[in-house]
């Protein structure tokens, strides 16, 4: 069953700006996490960003397909 299309959810990045390197996934959750997540960087006076803007559509798509790519290859078994 899918979440309902309404729900509250929150992605924690990290950016170095001394590297190029694309930003980190710190933490991501939905519902209760999201809002921990949330009040956590208020908490620490860290920017929020309420929507992704259009213009950073294909930037975003191509950071998150970059983290699933990691994750499936971190999950796979080792070769033999």
């Amino acid at each position: 069953m899918s979440e309902p299309a309404n729900r509250r959810r929150a992605v924690a990045l990290r950016y170095r700006q001394d590297q190029e390197s694309a930003p980190r996934v710190l933490a991501r959750g939905s519902g209760d996490v999201a809002d921990r997540i949330i009040a956590l960087a208020r908490e620490h006076g860290i920017p929020l960003h309420e929507e992704v803007p259009p213009t950073l559509y294909l930037v975003l798509a191509e950071v998150l397909a970059h983290v699933y790519r990691a994750n499936r290859a971190s999950a796979s078994p080792p070769p033999r």
